[in-house]
């Protein structure tokens, strides 16, 4: 067990390698709210621990070590998310905050009597990845609900959004994984984009659909296209 500031950092550069590596220091410092001279010499001991790379003025990336500790406490965090929305009720823009709060007092023990209890879950409510206990988590890349040409029908399978009032707005509209979405029109220039959503009408930012995941939407909708 690391503590939870150490959890936190490998946290934010796990999220942030997925989108661009190696991770500029500035990124973290901007993802943790903290100032770049505190993460430059967190960062500092994390490489000494092995448990990240820096190259100064480059960037960082986890090592193995590093990687490693990170799924763990990302999988304490989302089933922690998932216990929470499927066993006691909460909606799912309250989750995150809880589980932030409950990462780090929970023990692997709790974390795999409550993935046993929900059925081994690979997904969050978010449709995020959970990671499994050994480390192993799905690193596709789905499309993006706003890259899809009108008349495509799909399912959603990811929300990569975290505002809560985002999420509300979203979950009104029945913009939640496992949803049957088809795009209908969209305006140029970034403009908005209407849905079908389980056939319902609903418009949405062009912003908001680039952060909406999806996969295949007919009969073998659990299939990847």
């Amino acid at each position: 067990m690391y503590s939870p500031v150490v959890e936190d950092y490998l946290k934010a550069v796990w999220m942030l390698q997925q989108a661009d590596s190696p991770v500029a220091t500035s990124r973290i410092a901007e993802r943790l709210g903290l100032t770049s001279a505190a993460v430059t010499a967190m960062v500092k001991r994390l490489a000494e621990q092995n448990l990240l790379r820096h190259e100064p003025y480059y960037g960082v990336r986890l090592t193995a070590v590093g990687e490693l500790a990170a799924l763990r406490i990302i999988r304490r965090h989302r089933v922690l998310e998932l216990f929470l929305v499927e066993t006691l009720g909460y909606e799912w823009d309250r989750v995150h905050d809880e589980a932030e709060r409950l990462e780090h007092a929970a023990s692997d023990e709790l974390i795999e009597r409550l993935a046993r209890l929900l059925g081994e879950p690979d997904r969050d409510p978010h449709g995020n990845a959970i990671p499994s206990a050994d480390g192993e988590v799905d690193r596709s890349r789905y499309p993006a609900l706003g890259d899809l040409d009108p008349g495509e029908p799909r399912r959603i399978l990811e929300v990569e959004v975290d505002e809560p009032e985002q999420l509300r707005y979203l979950g009104s509209l029945s913009l939640k994984p496992g949803a049957q979405v088809e795009v209908v029109s969209k305006s140029p220039f970034e403009g908005p984009v209407a849905l079908s959503v389980n056939g319902e009408p609903a418009v949405i930012s062009h912003s908001l659909a680039q952060r909406i995941r999806v996969r295949g939407g007919g009969p073998d909708a659990g299939d990847d296209e």
